[in-house]
């Protein structure tokens, strides 16, 4: 059995339980999803299969070859790198945006061409949500880090400054792990026991508990938990 889906974040909503309680959740488009490689352990040394989230409002078509077997991109068209091209060729699906791995059982015969549905969800299941945070950019250690900062009267000269950075006589060097100004977000974030609330399988959507990582229309990898 497969134990993960391909998803694309809608956004966040409200909706209510069977007591009448409020439970916040992100809405997101799980699936549908083709097979594109079965990895085994024979071969790759671990088993797992290759998801390609098939997008309908967006799709990536192969271009015919000529009569001397070149490919001829149309105009306009968007493209697909040429290594990609021919691992969809081999796996007989058509190229998609978002490729990743998931997990499967040691028993699951699942081959290049199978669809991955959102049915394999119920509610109450608790996932794994592995997305990319929303980025940054450059910040400074008080939203970086939620530092304190300095003094903002009396004429004070470090109202944002991170303050002492290490010792003068020993070490005499900046520590490695220190909390200073960088870049920030836009990094792997993985969300632990995730709640399933509510699964809409004629629209493909999984309801989660809660917010999950990355900005809206973000690509996210859904994985149940063992």
């Amino acid at each position: 059995m497969i134990r993960g889906i391909l998803a694309k974040k809608i956004g966040m909503t409200q909706i209510f339980d069977d007591q009448g309680r409020v439970i916040p959740v992100t809405v997101v488009q799980a699936g549908p999803c083709v097979v594109v490689q079965r990895k085994t352990r024979g071969k790759d040394g671990y088993e797992a299969v290759q998801l390609g989230l098939v997008e309908p409002d967006r799709p990536l078509k192969l271009e015919p070859r000529d009569e001397n077997g070149w490919r001829r991109r149309a105009k306009g068209r968007r493209r697909v790198p040429w290594p990609l091209m021919r691992h969809f060729e081999k796996a007989g699906v058509p190229p998609t945006r978002f490729l990743a791995e998931v997990p499967v059982d040691s028993d699951d015969t699942s081959s290049p061409g199978d669809a991955v549905l959102v049915e394999m969800f119920k509610p109450s299941d608790r996932v794994r949500v592995i997305g990319r945070s929303r980025g940054r950019g450059f910040q400074g250690v008080i939203r970086r880090h939620n530092a304190r900062g300095g003094r903002a009267t009396h004429g004070s000269m470090f109202h944002r400054e991170p303050g002492s950075i290490g010792s003068s006589a020993y070490p005499s060097r900046v520590l490695p792990g220190l909390k200073m100004p960088g870049h920030m977000g836009d990094r792997r974030v993985t969300m632990k026991n995730v709640r399933v609330v509510k699964v809409d399988a004629d629209r493909n959507l999984l309801f989660l508990k809660g917010g999950v990582p990355g900005a809206r229309n973000g690509f996210l990898r859904i994985v149940m938990v063992s």
